[in-house]
């Protein structure tokens, strides 16, 4: 096919923007899946009148019965149908995480089945964008995970909706690989940031980006030693590309930097960037933010040929520089 027709669900969140934006520079249709629980149009407006871009505004947890809709006809579904699903939705929320349970308990199964039978109804490949947190807590004996190991998760915990969510997310996806043949792929996504993420949710590096240029203290929901990998979204996003390209068996892969750092000092880095003279100061930790384990980023590397490209520091100046040219709209 000369232009390839892809889905992309959860398109108008934080990965999911930056996501569309790459697919579209590469000339294919992209459609748009995304009913806005945690996510906003500003981050696609830009993409609105573009000619192989459309927007669907609606729930994956409902059946994905798209192809006879008239605003996709131009894409002609019916007859060259979709070849690449990537699913990114599933709701989330540091502060307000209570709010969103039950969407996340539904999304990440209900929402990530319609999508697997979406996807094989049309032979399409698929990429589940899973997440760190299926590996458990941090291992204070070994903080590193790799795709091999088996993780352990509360499932009867407060937020194991998301937790274990996430778990069954990717047990389904390879049981429609091993029973009905889709070419389908898993990556395991840690801490990124980045331009477009979530204000005043907790999330802590576009928090501490408003706090510094208005003048006010810099809250940590943890102590000093609280520690972090941190992975520019564009680094994720093609990740994310690769791994989509790459051989139907290559499973799970990891996503993040192996690079561990205290967040009082990207609290300090953020200071001295913006020239502020904001404090920083400690609160009790939250429920959505716990420490969790650094990557082991060697089958990115060797199989995908990934690794993050961009410096802590350089990502900072860009997610600094968004926020002062969307300061207004903020």
């Amino acid at each position: 096919m000369a232009t390839k027709n892809i889905l992309v669900t959860g398109g108008a969140g934080f990965i999911g923007s930056h996501l569309l934006e790459n697919l579209l520079k590469t000339g294919a249709n992209v459609i748009c899946i995304d009913n806005f629980s945690t996510s906003t149009v500003k981050n696609i407006d830009s993409l609105m009148q573009q000619p192989n871009f459309e927007f669907l505004k609606r729930s994956v947890n409902d059946p994905l019965d798209i192809e006879d809709l008239p605003e996709l006809e131009k894409f002609k579904i019916k007859f060259t149908g979709v070849q690449e699903v990537y699913h990114l939705a599933s709701p989330t929320s540091a502060k307000n995480f209570n709010q969103y349970r039950d969407d996340t308990l539904v999304t990440n199964s209900v929402g990530v089945i319609n999508a697997l039978r979406f996807a094989t109804k049309h032979k399409a490949k698929f990429v589940l964008s899973s997440s760190s947190v299926v590996y458990g807590p941090r291992r204070k004996e070994n903080p590193k995970f790799n795709e091999e190991d088996l993780g352990m998760v509360d499932h009867l915990s407060p937020r194991a909706c998301y937790d274990e969510g996430k778990r069954f997310a990717e047990t389904a996806t390879m049981t429609f690989a091993q029973m009905h043949g889709l070419d389908a792929k898993i990556a395991r996504v840690f801490r990124t940031y980045g331009p477009r993420e979530r204000l005043f949710d907790g999330e802590m590096i576009p928090d501490f980006i408003i706090d510094c240029l208005d003048g006010r203290d810099l809250t940590i929901y943890g102590d000093k030693k609280f520690t972090t990998t941190l992975t520019y979204v564009t680094d994720i996003v093609d990740g994310l590309v690769r791994l989509m390209d790459a051989p139907s068996d290559i499973g799970v892969v990891n996503l993040g930097s192996s690079e561990d750092v205290p967040l009082v000092d990207v609290a300090e880095k953020i200071i001295k960037l913006t020239g502020s003279k904001s404090k920083i100061v400690f609160k009790a930790p939250l429920l959505f933010m716990t420490p969790l384990g650094i990557p082991d980023t060697r089958k990115a590397k060797e199989q995908l040929s990934w690794l993050p490209l961009v410096r802590l520091e350089d990502g900072l100046k860009k997610s600094i520089e968004f926020a002062l040219a969307h300061k207004e709209l903020i």
